[in-house]
């Protein structure tokens, strides 16, 4: 397996793998030039991983300076349990963490189970204290 830093290039097999997995929600917002926007915010904390048939893993993250942000965090079927989901998550931390950033977030769909399973097992804690409130600046609610 090999693994590196992704790039606007990973984007129509990015977008694939995230069509194919659950618990992934697309929004207009994963166009690709919202992505590279991304990307170019945000450089070296987002990761792939390369298995020989191609891209079978990413991780995306961001920071605002002081939190960062976790998404996209997708394995292929074929490829799961197989530790790529976990080196993965310590490439983006260890990314963070050279950012100066020392704690991070994450969204889960509620059904998404597997996702909060693997996420605890990774040491992340469910916040019950917080609510997340979003405010959509547009017409288009699909961002």
């Amino acid at each position: 397996m090999h693994y590196r830093t992704m790039t606007i290039n990973d984007y129509d097999a990015a977008i694939a793998l995230w069509s194919e997995s659950e618990g992934v929600r697309i929004r207009d917002a994963d166009s690709r030039e919202g992505i590279e926007k991304y990307l170019l915010r945000n450089p070296g904390l987002s990761f792939v991983a390369e298995a020989e048939e191609g891209l079978v893993g990413t991780i995306m993250a961001g920071h605002d300076g002081k939190r960062g942000y976790v998404q996209h965090l997708s394995v292929s079927n074929a490829h799961r349990r197989l530790g790529i989901a976990t080196r993965l998550v310590s490439l983006c931390l260890e990314a963070l963490k050279n950012e100066g950033i020392q704690k991070a977030h994450l969204m889960i769909l509620p059904e998404n189970e597997a996702a909060q399973t693997f996420w605890a097992s990774q040491g992340w804690a469910y916040r019950s204290d917080i609510l997340l409130y979003s405010f959509v600046n547009g017409d288009n609610h699909n961002v």
